[in-house]
């Protein structure tokens, strides 16, 4: 389930230079004007857009797909491990999963997208059944934080793509 903002900062600052000329501040938050539901709308398409990015990538990285994963991430990526301590480039990132199967299963949950002009900031709880090196299974429970970036200007004009990630281990619930 994607849990998203009710109402943009956009959108309350519209409805409140409408309401305010009026001295009506709280109907016309409540009932939005033309422009700002517009820019409300633009938002949660915006945020469904990043959702099926997000969903695109982790079944990119349980394929171990390296033209999807290059097609998803940013040329200046920068994808932080739970450990703090392990940071790779886009070329390192697509490197260590090209290829490989190293998921058995994978599935995000508690997903939050919010969406400010061109960035997203999404958070999930990402839940991995890994295959370690020896042919064992492991658990990967992490929290991790993403940006997105709208490119603009580019042959990509319009498309999202992931620019950072950062995770920390969580404890299973």
């Amino acid at each position: 389930m994607v849990r998203t903002e009710i109402c943009s900062r956009r959108v309350l600052l519209a409805g409140m230079s409408a309401g305010l000329g009026a001295g009506l501040a709280i109907p016309v938050l409540a009932a939005g004007t033309g422009a700002a539901q517009a820019a409300d709308e633009s938002e949660t398409v915006a945020r469904d857009i990043v959702a099926r990015q997000l969903e695109a990538l982790r079944v990119a990285i349980v394929d171990g797909d390296a033209k999807a994963l290059d097609a998803l991430t940013h040329p200046q990526l920068s994808y932080g491990h739970s450990s703090g301590r392990k940071i790779e480039t886009k070329a390192q990132f697509i490197a260590s999963l090209a290829g490989k199967t190293k998921y058995k299963s994978l599935a995000y949950s508690e997903q939050w997208i919010q969406v400010v002009g061109d960035t997203a900031t999404v958070r999930h709880v990402w839940d991995g059944a890994d295959i370690l090196p020896n042919g064992e299974t492991g658990r990967s429970y992490i929290a991790v934080m993403q940006v997105w970036l709208k490119e603009s200007g580019t042959t990509k004009d319009g498309i999202w793509r992931l620019l950072a990630r950062q995770s920390c281990p969580l404890k299973p619930a």
